[in-house]
Parts: structure tokens; C-alpha cells; sequence
């Protein structure tokens, strides 16, 4: 991934940089990451806050986790939620 394409999702996202660089999602937005190495794939679920430093993205999670990935290796990024107001989005299949 690009710092370019990184940008642009955020923006799409509307993230805020935080003091200590950290773009931060909007209440009730997170994203999630997909990173491939060697032919093994990784999605990285529900982050809500990212730091791109030196060719390492780090993302962190709503649960506090934080995970740090090779930008080269992240390859999409999917937005999950930001349906407006009081909207609860849900994927087909799933409940709760």
C-alpha cells in the first residue's frame, strides 16, 4: 500500500490526526486491514485509530490492541460503519 491509498481511505473515513499523530476514526467507524505475505493473507478487524511510520503501519484496535504491519504488505482497507445517525449497519448472516 501506498501512503497515497492510506490517505485516501482515511480521508474517505474522515479520520482526525490526534497530538501524537494517530489518525483517529469517528465514533462508531472502524476499519479493517488486509495484509498478505508469502502467499499467507491476515485481516486485521475493527481498528479505529492508525500511525504510518517509516514503511510500519500500526493500527490499533477498539478492544486497545495494537498491531504493527509492514505498509508494503497492506493491500485494502474496508470501512465499516458511519451509516449516519443513530443507523445500526449489519452483515448478512450475522446477528447481534
Amino acid at each position: 500500500m501506498t501512503d497515497d491509498l492510506l490517505k485516501a481511505a482515511l480521508d474517505t473515513a474522515e479520520a482526525k490526526t490526534d497530538k501524537d499523530g494517530w489518525a483517529e476514526l469517528p465514533e462508531g467507524r472502524a476499519l479493517t486491514l488486509y495484509a498478505a505475505h508469502d502467499g499467507v493473507s491476515l485481516p486485521v478487524t475493527k481498528i479505529d485509530a492508525v500511525l504510518s511510520v517509516g514503511g510500519l503501519l500500526k493500527a490499533r484496535s477498539t478492544k486497545g490492541e495494537t498491531f504493527v504491519l509492514a505498509l508494503k504488505d497492506v493491500f485494502a482497507i474496508a470501512l465499516d460503519g458511519g451509516g449516519g445517525k443513530g443507523s445500526q449497519t449489519r452483515k448478512a448472516g450475522f446477528l447481534g
